[in-house]
C-alpha cells in the first residue's frame, strides 16, 4: 500500500492532543522513533510532563520559559521567532519529570526520541549552536545545527532547524535516509514548518515533495501551511519549495534503530548533479537570516 499526502501532511491543529497544539508520538506516526510535540503557554502558564521511555529536547520556538527538573531550574532566553536566529534548548533524559513555566507565554516543540541510554540534563546556549549555509543560488538555506550528531550528545535523537528564504528551495536535491549501510542511515524524519506573513500579515505556504521506489512505494505532494507537519517514514524527500515573499522555516526530528547516531543520506541520482552547479553560484546574500556569522558550505554532501 502506498502512503500518500493524506495520511502524512498534518495540516495545523488536526494532530492536535490535550495541551498539546501538536503531538507526534511513535504509536500515532505508525513508526518506532521519532517524536515531536508543540505546546502553547499562556503568559504565566505552566505544564508538567513526564518523558518516559524518550529523550527530549526542549525548544523554544517564540517565546522564552524557565523549566524545572531533577532538582535543576534551568532559564531558556529563547527568541521572539523562528527567523529570529538560533535559540537556546535543553536535553531532558529518559524517565524524568519536568514543568516548563513561561511568564511571558510562548510556543515550545518538544523533540523526541525513543533512547537506551540515559544522559543528565544538560543547557544548550545559543551561542553554541553552528549556523552553516548550505547550497547556493535558489538552493541557498540556512541550518542551525543544535543538536546533530557530532554537535550535541544525545542517544537516538538528531534535530535542526533549516530557514530558507522566500523563492528558494531547500531539501535539493532530493535524498532519503531509510537503510543501514556505509552511505546510508535508516532514520524516521518528522518535518514542522512555519511560514512567514506576507507586510500586510498574508499568510504564507510552501511545498514539500516526498516519493519513493516501486518496493517502497510512497507519494506525497503537500501544500503547507504554518504549523503543519509532513512524516517521512522512508523514501526520496524534498525539494521544500518557499514561495517567492515568503520564508520557510522547518524543524527536523530524526531517529532511528541504529547502533551508531549518524545521519549518512544519498541523493536521487536523477537530481544529483545539482550539487555541481554550485561552486560557480554564490550563496543567496539574504543569509543567514538574523543569525550569527555563518560557514559556507557549498559543496556539502547533506541536504
Amino acid at each position: 500500500m502506498t502512503a500518500t499526502t493524506e495520511s502524512l501532511h498534518l495540516p495545523a491543529g488536526t494532530a492536535a492532543v490535550g495541551a498539546y497544539e501538536l503531538e507526534v508520538t511513535p504509536e500515532s506516526a505508525g513508526w518506532a522513533y521519532s517524536g515531536l510535540r508543540v505546546l502553547d503557554l499562556a503568559a504565566g502558564g505552566s505544564h508538567n510532563f513526564d518523558t518516559g521511555p524518550d529523550e527530549v529536547v526542549v525548544v523554544p520556538l517564540e517565546g522564552g520559559l524557565r523549566v524545572t527538573c531533577e532538582g535543576q531550574e534551568i532559564t531558556l532566553t529563547g527568541r521572539s521567532g523562528v527567523f529570529a536566529g538560533p535559540t537556546d534548548f535543553l536535553y531532558l533524559p529518559l524517565g524524568t519529570t519536568a514543568t516548563l513555566h513561561s511568564t511571558g507565554g510562548g510556543r515550545f516543540a518538544l523533540c523526541s526520541a525513543r533512547a537506551r541510554r540515559r544522559l543528565p540534563v544538560r543547557y544548550g546556549p545559543a551561542a553554541g549552536v553552528p549556523v552553516e549555509l548550505r547550497g547556493a543560488g535558489r538552493c541557498s538555506r540556512q541550518v542551525n545545527n543544535f543538536a546533530t550528531a557530532g554537535v550535541f550528545e544525545a542517544d537516538s535523537l538528531i534535530a535542526c532547524e533549516v530557514v530558507t528564504p522566500g523563492g528558494n528551495w531547500s531539501s535539493y536535491p532530493p535524498h532519503k535516509h531509510d537503510e543501514t549501510s556505509d552511505v546510508e542511515s535508516e532514520l524516521e524524519e518528522i518535518y514542522y514548518f512555519e511560514v512567514s506573513p506576507g507586510p500586510q500579515g498574508q499568510p504564507g505556504f510552501a511545498y514539500q515533495r516526498v516519493y519513493g521506489t516501486p518496493e517502497r512505494p510512497i507519494d506525497v505532494l503537500a501544500e503547507v501551511r504554518d504549523r503543519d507537519v509532513v512524516l517521512i517514514p522512508h523514501g526520496w524527500h524534498g525539494p521544500s519549495i518557499a514561495s517567492p515573499g515568503h520564508d520557510l522555516y522547518y524543524l527536523n526530528v530524526m531517529a532511528g534503530p541504529g547502533e551508531e547516531r549518524a545521519w549518512r543520506i544519498v541523493d536521487d541520482p536523477a537530481h544529483a548533479w545539482i550539487r555541481g552547479t554550485w561552486e560557480s553560484q554564490d550563496v543567496d546574500p539574504r543569509l543567514p537570516l538574523h543569525s550569527p556569522p555563518a560557514s559556507s558550505q557549498n559543496g556539502a554532501s547533506r541536504p
